[in-house]
């Protein structure tokens, strides 16, 4: 049985992954706000350009979405133009943003009432993890939805989990850039100080990365660290968006956050630098600030 797949927002992220669910033969429809970025896609894999929301969903089986923020996901869902009011009844919708819970519920809720599956599925694997079909998702929503759309999924995941119901997958995903936070400000301290001591920092790294202080941002961001080289994909703007939608989770459910709320001031001195566009391991170019 053929299956068709509508997918809105084609940013960094959303562009390769719904390139994949094309490329692996699924019937793909996408849209963007801007029609340019629409027709590139389109001209780069085999999908069509759709030129609203409503004629990119109707027909589809499964609707993705990977857009910037809560007040984005209240824009492309609801309404009479909308994701919901437009989506066959029985399509699963699947929102790839990493956003509030309370979006998540939300938008949740109005797809019952629609007959229409819902499950929030934020990603972590940043743009190289996303073109090159590595992404993990933390999913959020009922088992059978989840096992709908699990195998289109696939076609960009290494990993894929159902973490409980709605709202769970955002909620992990900020477990996610909460230990990254702390990971990433840990390493530009260390960097900084092996500097300032005068040592050779890459043998330091290629010591310290066969013990217990190893991590993937030790062995994957630490050169470019060092040389000054931020240009990888997640930005800091958006890591302090993140940050503010675990600051404000923090806040409901009583958790104690000191180290990610620090971290959060500190992105905000490199957006003040100018790095508002530098990926988050950046942190280490404001202990180099004279």
């Amino acid at each position: 049985m053929s299956v068709t797949a509508a997918f809105i927002g084609l940013g960094i992220m959303g562009y390769p992954m719904a390139g994949h669910l094309a490329t692996a033969g699924i019937d793909t429809r996408v849209w963007n706000r801007s029609a340019e970025k629409s027709a590139s896609w389109a001209g780069k894999y085999p999908g069509k350009a759709c030129d609203s929301i409503a004629s990119t969903v109707m027909e589809a089986d499964f609707v993705f979405t990977c857009v910037g923020a809560d007040r984005d996901l209240a824009e492309v869902y609801e309404g009479p133009d909308g994701i919901i009011a437009n989506a066959k009844p029985g399509a699963v919708l699947v929102d790839h943003t990493t956003a509030s819970a309370g979006i998540a519920e939300q938008l949740a809720q109005l797809a019952r009432a629609r007959n229409l599956g819902f499950l929030d599925a934020p990603v972590s694997g940043g743009q190289q993890g996303a073109e090159n079909g590595q992404l993990t998702i933390m999913c959020g929503g009922e088992d059978e939805p989840f096992s709908q759309a699990k195998p289109l999924m696939e076609h960009y995941a290494k990993a894929l989990n159902l973490m409980g119901p709605v709202g769970s997958g955002q909620r992990t995903k900020m477990v996610n850039q909460i230990a990254i936070a702390g990971l990433v400000q840990g390493l530009s301290e260390a960097l900084h100080f092996a500097e300032q001591a005068d040592l050779d920092v890459r043998k330091v790294v290629d010591v310290i990365s066969k013990g217990a202080a190893q991590s993937w941002q030790m062995e994957n961001r630490s050169g470019t660290m060092i040389d000054g080289e931020f240009e990888h994909g997640f930005a800091v703007d958006w890591m302090r968006k993140d940050l503010a939608i675990c600051l404000e989770e923090a806040r409901k459910n009583g958790s104690k956050i000191p180290v990610a709320a620090l971290v959060d001031q500190f992105y905000g001195d490199v957006q003040d630098m100018g790095g508002r566009r530098w990926d988050t391991s950046s942190l280490i170019q404001r202990l180099r600030k004279k």
